[in-house]
């Protein structure tokens, strides 16, 4: 049967004969401005609180040997208390929500406005006691968190579900975290719908790019790690591209096994019947040795250490050899000792200390290309998400020109995390489904293998 073409008129006509259609666009929009700027409040409050986590260090470095843990303990304490659903990345919380599994009644539990609100205040007092987190991730949940709200205003007809507006606002908090809007539509796509339904797709880009915005508006069109001054790359940066590649799969896919085995009680029998019973104990142990870490390390390992990346692609760093190390462990402490903490960022830090410590060794003039290539691989590593990790980083330091060796890099990496590792945030999120529903899931045949 053959198909005829669309007649502009009546498709005009269409768009314009129904108000409440158009008013749940406004509505969908107005919660996505909504939603990126939680992120941009969330980024304010974050910076100011490891700001006063620097003024405390200023008076001496030695109290965090008692605020660190203290604070720790406290954020743990509150997080069991009262807001259960916020600990962790947020990420999974989102993924888990977006289970079929999951009854309508359950995905409060996981994704809510009150759990965005404690979500954004326990991550910024994490950075406050030193902790070695980010908030990108935890701005998933926090922007999923405000526009899943918007529902209770749609109309009967609207087309838009709460699994679309959970999957906008995921998508619209990493573009606002990153001021990157082409990273949160890949990341909807690649880690959190896996496709996005035709009929609302053309919203749900524009709530991602409308949060964006918000973040542009705030601090300005400007790139998160600034401008990477890119070498010529010829066949002398092949070797440490792939050391740097390899290195980065390796240590990611080792991280992404060890937080699975920590956070679901596969590790350490011992020290995971002990944080099943004394949770806040445990957590004040583990703030303490990340206090220990961040005093040897010279303060390198506490808070997200944007600022160290900064100087590492200026060529100003004067980075310890044991930063990699000490930055792994730190924060490996931090996310297993139960505070609602992301990744993101340590793990961009990371790897850009193994680019910097492979530029050391090779000489020349590509240092910047392999800290940049390393930020990539090793988030790929971690996550999983390659598509997502390359374009995050060359939003981030206007690295186009970059652009195929950041996707080989990402894609490499990625592939050989998966010889070690399950999938860090799919992994995380089934345990989070099966604690709900009570017994194991079925293997999903629809679910892309990781």
């Amino acid at each position: 049967m053959t198909r005829l073409d669309p007649d502009f008129l009546q498709a005009i006509r269409n768009e314009f004969s129904s108000t409440r259609h158009w008013i749940d666009r406004a509505i969908v929009l107005a919660y996505a401005a909504a939603a990126g700027l939680a992120v941009v409040g969330f980024t304010l409050l974050s910076e100011w609180a490891f700001g006063g986590f620097h003024a405390l260090q200023s008076i001496s470095p030695w109290l965090a040997l008692i605020w660190t843990p203290a604070l720790t303990a406290a954020i743990v304490w509150t997080t069991r208390r009262w807001f259960a659903g916020a600990g962790g990345s947020g990420i999974p919380q989102v993924m888990a929500s977006l289970d079929p599994q999951i009854p309508p009644e359950s995905g409060p539990r996981f994704v809510s406005l009150r759990l965005s609100l404690s979500k954004i205040a326990l991550s910024s007092a994490g950075l406050l006691a030193g902790l070695s987190l980010g908030r990108e991730g935890p701005s998933v949940q926090v922007a999923a968190g405000v526009m899943q709200h918007a529902q209770r205003w749609l109309g009967p007809r609207s087309g838009i579900d709460r699994r679309a507006l959970l999957v906008a606002g995921g998508a619209a908090g990493i573009a606002a975290a990153f001021n990157a809007p082409l990273a949160g539509v890949v990341f909807a796509i690649e880690e959190l719908s896996r496709k996005l339904e035709s009929r609302s797709s053309g919203l749900i880009i524009a709530a991602i790019v409308l949060a964006g915005l918000m973040g542009v508006s705030v601090f300005g069109n400007l790139t998160y790690f600034g401008r990477i001054a890119v070498p010529r790359l010829g066949w002398d940066a092949l070797l440490p591209g792939l050391a740097v590649t390899l290195l980065c799969g390796l240590l990611g896919g080792l991280f992404s096994r060890l937080l699975i085995a920590s956070l679901t009680g596969g590790s350490a029998k011992r020290a995971t019947r002990w944080r099943a019973r004394r949770p806040v104990a445990f957590a004040a142990v583990c703030g303490l040795l990340v206090a220990v870490i961040g005093l040897a390390s010279g303060g390198e390992t506490f808070g997200a250490e944007s600022e160290t990346v900064k100087l590492m692609m200026a060529g100003q760093a004067e980075v310890s050899p044991l930063y990699v190390p000490l930055k792994f462990a730190a924060t490996w402490l931090t996310s297993w000792s139960g505070v609602p903490a992301g990744i993101f960022a340590p793990s961009l830090s990371i790897g850009a200390g193994v680019g910097h410590d492979i530029a050391r060794l090779a000489g020349g003039d590509i240092g910047p290309a392999l800290i940049a290539m390393g930020m990539a691989a090793f988030l790929a590593a971690v996550t999983q998400a390659p598509l997502t990790a390359f374009i995050i980083v060359m939003e981030m330091v206007d690295g186009h020109a970059m652009v195929l060796s950041l996707m080989t890099a990402a894609m490499i990496a990625s592939l050989v995390s998966r010889m070690l590792s399950r999938s860090l945030y799919a992994t995380l999120a089934e345990a989070m489904v099966d604690a709900v529903i009570g017994q194991p899931l079925a293997p999903d045949p629809h679910r892309r293998p990781h």
